[in-house]
């Protein structure tokens, strides 16, 4: 994963470990002047002047301390987002570049959760990991060297809590870790249940079927709620026992401690005194450091699970492989033929398709005629290799579609789809959606357009004409207009090959 990271961002994160070394040796600075200032507490006459001095030292290593945090959060979460940035527009440009094979086997709803949940849950992931990562491990290895020449006594105790944190951390870890998966498909499934029910509301609405979608989505919820509070309870165990650690690490070394100076000789009473006020505070910053790293291990199951996920999808290469042509080498025009062309969908046994064959020549219309389900879309989406042919040959002018590149294959074909589909914007900027690679349709070619489509007349009814605004998925249009207008689209571009998949089902005979 940190290939999507630039130069900048492993600036920025060497910076950010940098400053958090330099706030860990501050922090760890701290008990240093508290065991000076025990010190001076305990020595007869006035050492008042020291103390000050001693507590100048300790303020000035708190605001440097917090000064480096400031820091460390801006480099991390500039480096993260960075990173965010990078790795979602591969994953867009990835799931761009897929056949309709692949779409289908992530499915809409886990593509969008992908790309949105799970890239945002590694972005945290980052922003924390790398500050914690980083400091868990010097703050403890530093302290822990200090308490060890403290005494063995404490010491010993340190350890004792130590494992009950670890302990702690790794039952979570069991525990919690396969229910992050879970709850990464359980979010696809809420996705995919709001996505039907807001794209087919005028359907529920007209069925009365609000209760049955109220229903649906309430079982979704419960699910991947019911996951999601268990996965919180286990977690929720984590700051208490540690809370509970810390307090009774603190008891038990003002307990030895004690114990130690009331055994001690006057003169040695002093220095157990001062060992015990700075272990507390060292041991203190042992439990957080590890506090850090558990931390860090709760937050690394479910970016794990969302790594792993992206993964998949950057991972997979399109089953349409582009070709490396892009010049004519025939002098035919606005042919398409088939030879011996079967067909199958990805993991099915039975053909769809099976030895199809026949050419159509520039200025030829040829109607495929057929029950529902009986192959008519498949056909033809053989064609603008939506999906390649299992066995057989796909021509475009005596070229096999398999070897042109998929941008000069596309400027030969005006593909206008079963459903309309129109993007949000203005008309103007749907129509020229059909421009060609090397030029964009003229003025001329739009009015044309649209006069051949006979979407000219309702455009003119709107005062901005071709500016008019067009909302999400066209729904300020009726059915006919948006096939209207996806027919425009298809003709600004003058290809050479018109494919019309069922799309005159919405338009008036006349």
């Amino acid at each position: 994963m940190f290939r999507y990271f630039n130069k900048r961002d492993y600036f920025l994160l060497f910076l950010s470990i940098c400053f958090i070394v330099a706030q860990v040796w501050l922090d760890l600075k701290v008990p240093d002047y508290i065991a000076e200032i025990t010190k001076l507490t305990q020595i007869p006459g006035d050492q008042i002047p020291q103390i000050l001095e001693q507590g100048g030292w300790m303020l000035l290593c708190a605001l440097g301390s917090l000064t480096a945090a400031v820091v460390v959060g801006y480099c991390a979460a500039t480096a993260a987002s960075s990173f965010s940035k990078n790795i979602r527009s591969k994953f867009f440009r990835n799931v761009e570049s897929f056949s309709m094979a692949e779409i289908k086997k992530f499915s809409i709803p886990s593509l969008i959760t992908r790309s949105t949940n799970d890239i945002r849950q590694v972005h945290f992931f980052l922003v924390m990991g790398i500050q914690m990562l980083v400091r868990a491990p010097i703050t403890a290895g530093i302290a822990i060297s200090k308490i060890y020449s403290k005494g063995w006594e404490f010491s010993f105790i340190t350890i004792v809590a130590v494992v009950i944190v670890l302990a702690t951390i790794v039952t979570m870890i069991i525990v919690a870790m396969p229910k992050f998966k879970i709850i990464q498909t359980l979010i696809d499934n809420i996705n995919r249940i709001t996505r039907e029910n807001l794209t087919g509301i005028r359907v529920i609405r007209a069925y009365n079927a609000e209760k049955y979608q109220n229903k649906k989505f309430d079982r979704a919820n419960a699910k991947l709620t019911d996951t999601s509070i268990f996965v919180q309870r286990t977690m929720s165990f984590f700051d208490p026992v540690v809370t509970t650690v810390m307090t009774g690490l603190t008891i038990a070394i003002y307990w030895v401690g004690a114990t130690l100076i009331n055994n001690a000789q006057l003169p040695g009473k002093i220095e157990i005194f001062s060992n015990t006020v700075v272990f507390s505070n060292y041991a203190v910053q042992v439990i957080i450091s590890f506090m850090f790293l558990a931390g860090l291990f709760i937050l690394y199951p479910r970016a794990a699970v969302s790594i792993r996920r992206l993964n998949e999808v950057l991972k997979t290469k399109s089953s349409i492989q582009e070709g490396n042509i892009d010049q004519n080498a025939n002098p035919e025009r606005g042919t398409v033929e088939f030879k011996n062309v079967c067909f199958k969908y990805p993991d099915a046994e039975d053909y769809v398709l099976k030895d199809i064959s026949f050419k159509a020549t520039q200025g030829q219309t040829v109607a495929f005629i057929g029950s529902t389900g009986s192959g008519k879309s498949t056909l033809i989406n053989l064609i603008p290799r939506f999906y390649d042919a299992t066995e057989g040959q796909v021509l475009i002018n005596g070229q096999d579609v398999k070897t042109l590149k998929k941008s000069f294959l596309m400027d030969k074909i005006g593909y206008i789809s079963q459903s309309a589909v129109l993007f949000k914007g203005s008309i103007l900027q749907n129509l020229k959606l059909g421009q060609k690679q090397d030029k964009k349709p003229s003025k001329k070619q739009l009015e044309l357009a649209t006069k051949i489509s006979q979407s000219d007349e309702f455009i003119k009814e709107h005062k901005q004409g071709l500016k008019a605004k067009v909302s999400q998925a066209g729904t300020n249009f009726s059915g006919g207009q948006k096939q209207r207008l996806s027919i425009a689209r298809a003709i600004a571009r003058d290809p050479e090959i018109y494919i019309f998949d069922d799309s005159f089902s919405a338009l008036d005979y006349q």
